[in-house]
């Protein structure tokens, strides 16, 4: 999309008067802009790459896992590699199937030495993990007595209590099984599955965050406090209005490229200070 293209959309947003839009036309306008945005043919110079398309994303949370005996009913590797984080700090690693998984303190994971081929993480703790996709070796993650099988997407799993674990299910597609149960369930994007005292249920939750005909400086706010990187911006920009539906686990490097898209801003990243600047 060039640069006259985006300005003559741009004007038309500028010159309408402002109206609701439903949720489901907010999402739309979002996926399309996107693809726009960064077309295939179009070379990146920016200090970030979007790389979304390529990765899924997860967050683990919890107290411990099931590891005595035979887990679950699958038949799981025991793993043969274990990475810890005892420093008060997140410790990047990178798995041998290129995923990354932030590991936060005092948390650990364990993999088999063959994880190319066979992909199933135990974790202790929290994590948060940026999922290569491999349609041949799905991701498998085991939490207390539930095993979520990724089939390329974004979600959250938490399970602070023992036992007890809630799948979130932010894009694409993941299987629940449950220790003991035949029964399988497959979670549709804004669904959430939730286990605990031997009972498993599945209901919606919101996953979006909508910004409505509001300035450009709320969404400022909103990577400030969700991401923890300061936005500054010109003043003059402070004024402007946007119209955006963002899903809540949105990459950070997604958003900061599409402001800048949207308003023809460069930016740059000041990674130690954990500051955007927009110019």
């Amino acid at each position: 999309m060039d640069e006259k293209k985006v300005e003559e959309e741009l004007k038309k947003v500028w010159d309408e008067t402002p109206v609701s839009h439903s949720d489901r036309e907010k999402e739309i306008s979002w996926e399309q802009f996107q693809a726009k945005a960064f077309s295939s043919k179009k070379k990146k110079s920016k200090a970030w790459i979007y790389y979304a398309a390529a990765a899924a994303v997860l967050i683990f949370a919890g107290t411990g896992l099931y590891f005595n005996g035979n887990p679950l009913k699958h038949d799981v590797q025991l793993a043969q590699t274990t990475i810890e984080n005892t420093s008060s700090i997140l410790k990047v690693v990178a798995l041998p199937d290129s995923s990354r998984v932030e590991l936060s303190p005092n948390s650990k994971i364990t993999y088999a030495n063959n994880f190319t081929v066979n992909r199933k993480v135990n974790i202790t703790g929290e994590a948060y993990f940026k999922v290569k996709k491999d349609k041949q070796h799905p991701f498998q993650v085991f939490c207390n007595e539930t095993t979520t099988t990724v089939l390329g997407t974004s979600f959250t799993v938490k399970g602070y209590a023992q036992k007890e674990v809630t799948v979130e299910l932010y894009e694409g597609s993941v299987q629940m099984n449950v220790k003991n149960q035949d029964k399988k369930w497959i979670l549709k994007p804004g669904e959430k599955f939730t286990y605990g005292n031997l009972t498993a249920s599945v209901a919606e939750f919101e996953r979006f965050t909508d910004f409505e005909n509001e300035k450009l400086i709320a969404v400022s706010a909103y990577i400030e406090s969700n991401y923890g990187y300061k936005v500054n911006m010109p003043q003059e920009y402070y004024e402007q209005r946007i119209t955006v539906r963002i899903n809540k686990k949105e990459d950070l490097k997604t958003i900061v490229q599409l402001i800048s898209e949207m308003y023809n801003l460069n930016f740059e990243v000041n990674e130690d200070l954990k500051q955007i600047t927009f110019q």
